[in-house]
């Protein structure tokens, strides 16, 4: 038979494993699968922004950095691609017929039928995971790079026409 002073200690015992075991490895799965939804966004608006910007006119990348940042998903941190704190940066190349070799592109005239480049990469940098870590007072984690590079589709222009729409 039970004494009156050992009543309630499973409760106690379950308690205290509760907040050692159960909690952190709770919040480790709360934070795994955050970071991985931040790494899954960041590389798909990667390649979307590049995918825009391989169907619309050269601006210089002012057009694609605009859309990458009013269609940026919505994600914990998302103010970092509004703000400009994770840095965009498109690069446009054009192919040499002879060696292959890519060089950096620039043209005169913007959004013409003359200048259409023939690659373009997107690129997001200093992209840093902040929400769940800054509660706790951690340091943010740096995330890497992301970056696509494909080619131009076109350029949003009609060769029959030689209309382009940005």
């Amino acid at each position: 038979m039970r004494t009156r002073s050992q009543r309630g200690a499973t409760a106690i015992e379950f308690l205290v494993v509760g907040m050692t075991l159960v909690l952190p490895l709770a919040l480790a799965m709360f934070f795994t699968a955050q970071i991985l939804w931040i790494w899954h966004s960041a590389a798909e608006i990667t390649r979307t922004a590049a995918r825009y910007a391989a169907t619309h006119c050269y601006q210089g990348g002012n057009n694609v950095r605009t859309y990458l940042q009013t269609y940026a998903p919505p994600m914990p941190d998302r103010e970092q691609f509004l703000n400009g704190s994770a840095q965009i940066v498109i690069t446009y190349f054009s192919r040499a017929t002879e060696t292959n070799d890519l060089t950096e592109f620039t043209c005169e005239s913007e959004c013409s039928l003359g200048c259409v480049p023939d690659v373009v990469k997107v690129q997001i940098t200093n992209y840093e995971y902040r929400n769940f870590l800054t509660y706790w007072g951690l340091p943010p984690v740096q995330l890497p790079d992301f970056q696509t590079t494909i080619p131009m589709e076109g350029a949003g222009c009609d060769p029959d026409t030689g209309v382009c729409n940005p």
